[in-house]
């Protein structure tokens, strides 16, 4: 395992130089799977909530003697099991008291940022994803249940795209409440035109709560976890899409210790080599509740969730 150390080569635009006193930096992004999918507080590791998996029918009773049917509902189990995302940020002492700002303050800002980004990748793409998390990602699901559309097949603009997105979700038996998309979709939007060649982003597409497309809210993906090539845009019912928080963020600075790599060597003591390490611990887990719909029984073809896909290529282009 290699060294990864905040030198004072890195901070370097953080120790003054009678230049300025301000740190002009991106404002972090947070996780949109945070802001969009539907959270539970867990006690232990794993947690288990019961899914509807049989819905009972009902029958009709042949004249007046006829006998009645029975039938039966069946539930199964989800779990959520908590993972532990960490990371250890270790700087040398005499870079943090050479330096006029809050390092650590600095770096808390941006550790929610980096931890938003690893689990929009997980959850929303199956990118490193923990493999207790048995559920397939959101957009994985989506495409393996049948509920993809590609970009540009179905009408006249990108909306219609969005439309037939609603609509297989709909057709599953699940209301779409919210939309993820990748940054670049705003300029598709803005770019829509009427029949007369005026632009049409109108608040039914932006409105001042926040973006919204045929009234439900968009959440543009703008921290790096967007996987271009593999969607657009995703739409679906968001409170199936469950993350259980076992411990959210906490942060705690060691001043004394070791950081090993696999092989257990010493890679660096922080008493005799005068450094402090921050190290940022969360657990969380996931799961998505894809209970049984009377318009979708098969729950293979069944998903609250769809996916725009990239436009498909000319087959006929070299």
């Amino acid at each position: 395992m290699a060294l990864n150390i905040t030198g004072r080569a890195d901070a370097q635009a953080l120790i003054p130089e009678e230049v300025s006193n301000e740190i002009i930096k991106s404002l972090p992004r947070e996780s949109a799977a945070l802001r969009l999918m539907r959270k539970r507080s867990m006690g232990t590791k794993t947690a288990r909530m019961p899914v509807l998996a049989q819905k009972p029918d009902a029958y009709w009773v042949g004249g007046d003697t006829g006998l009645k049917e029975t039938d039966k509902a069946a539930w199964e189990n989800k779990y959520l099991v908590a993972e532990e995302l960490a990371v250890i940020l270790p700087i040398p002492d005499a870079v943090v008291d050479d330096a006029s700002y809050d390092l650590w303050g600095e770096l808390r800002s941006e550790l929610v940022e980096a931890f938003g980004v690893r689990i929009d990748e997980a959850v929303l793409f199956g990118s490193s994803k923990p493999a207790s998390w048995t559920d397939p990602s959101v957009v994985e699901g989506a495409v393996a249940a049948g509920n993809a559309t590609a970009r540009g097949t179905n009408g006249v603009d990108f909306v219609s795209d969005v439309n037939e997105a609603m609509a297989l979700v709909e057709d599953d038996g699940f209301d779409v409440n919210g939309f993820a998309a990748r940054r670049r979709i705003r300029s598709v939007l803005r770019d829509l035109r009427g029949a007369d060649n005026h632009p049409i982003f109108s608040p039914n597409l932006h409105t001042e709560g926040g973006p919204t497309i045929y009234g439900e809210p968009l959440s543009y993906v703008d921290n790096g976890a967007w996987d271009d090539e593999v969607a657009e845009l995703v739409a679906g019912d968001w409170t199936k899409a469950i993350l259980g928080i076992r411990q959210d963020i906490t942060y705690r600075i060691f001043t004394e210790g070791v950081i090993s790599d696999d092989a257990g060597k010493v890679i660096l003591n922080l008493m005799q080599q005068d450094s402090a390490a921050m190290r940022a611990v969360m657990r969380i887990g996931y799961c998505v509740a894809n209970p049984m719909s009377r318009m979708a029984p098969n729950e293979a073809s069944r998903f609250p969730f769809s996916v725009v896909t990239p436009e498909a290529e000319d087959e006929g282009d070299g």
